[in-house]
């Protein structure tokens, strides 16, 4: 198993230099951050803005290779470069990293989980009930924008609160400002502030997960080793869980890398109705901003998180089929 995923690593490192660098090339490529300095009154000399731009490894009259090798050579030693506002990259990075995995590493997981149970359980209840029902909630939620599921939590959040004449759940930002207390007090005011956005991402991925895992459960719940696990003696309920489920599982780990690398800079819409300042917002932002240098550092962590969701994938599927291991 060690061979098999020091031979994944590998494999992955490879492929996050070259998306990093592909990256890099269609941003500087794309972006002008010397529209920034342009049209301003009174005008910025065109050497003043050279000198700008050539100082954030910016300028476009600098041949392209020069300056992806300039900044590769940065990014090996850990900097990635300065913004056009001539900040750092790798203090927002490092602020802005934290907001985001806080806001779906819950979500994944929540959405993840319940939605392999839901759809699971969903198969083993074909056509009844709670199958329909499952099955009529999760179009529902898939035929709802996510804009549209946010603020509908939202309206129902403030409902609630007016209710019940409380204030549980917190529909702005990712803590109270100025908010005084202990540990547990600051850790139940994130933690108020983090239910709707988690559950406007979660929904999504429940939705999802159990339509993916209803039809994988399907397909293995009538092959011959379920049937031949109950024929030796096996419990139902034991052979479904051991044997079924354990295989159709297996498809659904691997689709959970791509759904964290997806989720880590497509939570734009989440992000800024919930007042969340983290990767998706700084990504749009940085588009219009021309800032190469953010885009190229956003896209290299995307990256890197699809690696490390793969890698957790890998160890998943290994642990449920022991022919990954043997191989």
């Amino acid at each position: 198993m060690a061979g098999f995923l020091l031979r994944r690593l590998l494999n992955y490192l490879v492929l996050i230099v070259v998306a990093t660098s592909l990256a890099y090339m269609l941003a500087a490529s794309a972006l002008n951050p010397r529209s920034n300095y342009e049209g301003r009154n009174p005008p910025i000399p065109e050497k003043v803005i050279d000198a700008r731009l050539s100082e954030l490894n910016l300028n476009d009259q600098t041949p392209l290779v020069q300056r992806y090798l300039t900044w590769a050579g940065d990014v090996a030693h850990g900097d990635f470069g300065r913004t056009v506002a001539g900040g750092s990259v790798n203090d927002d990075l490092g602020r802005r990293v934290g907001v985001t995995l806080r806001l779906i590493t819950v979500g994944v997981v929540l959405g993840s989980l319940t939605g392999v149970l839901v759809g699971a359980y969903a198969a083993v209840r074909q056509y009844g009930v709670f199958d329909r029902l499952a099955t009529g909630a999760s179009f529902a939620v898939l035929a709802i924008p996510t804009v549209v599921l946010a603020n509908i939590l939202i309206i129902g959040a403030v409902s609630f609160n007016e209710l019940t004449g409380t204030q549980v759940f917190l529909v702005s930002g990712e803590e109270t400002p100025g908010l005084e207390g202990d540990l547990l007090t600051q850790l139940v005011d994130r933690l108020r502030h983090l239910i709707l956005p988690t559950l406007s991402l979660s929904l999504g991925l429940i939705a999802v997960y159990s339509r993916y895992q209803r039809n994988m459960m399907l397909d293995v719940l009538g092959a011959d080793f379920v049937r031949t696990a109950m024929a030796k003696g096996l419990r139902r309920r034991t052979a479904l869980v051991r044997h079924a489920l354990r295989t159709a599982l297996i498809p659904a780990v691997t689709y959970f890398a791509f759904t964290f690398g997806a989720l880590l800079v497509g939570t734009t819409f989440t992000e800024k109705i919930f007042g969340w300042h983290g990767m998706g917002e700084w990504l749009v932002d940085s588009i219009s901003t021309n800032d190469v240098n953010t885009v190229a550092a956003i896209s290299c962590f995307a990256a890197l998180a699809v690696l490390v969701a793969s890698l957790a994938s890998d160890v998943l599927h290994a642990v449920l089929d022991p022919r990954v291991r043997v191989g």
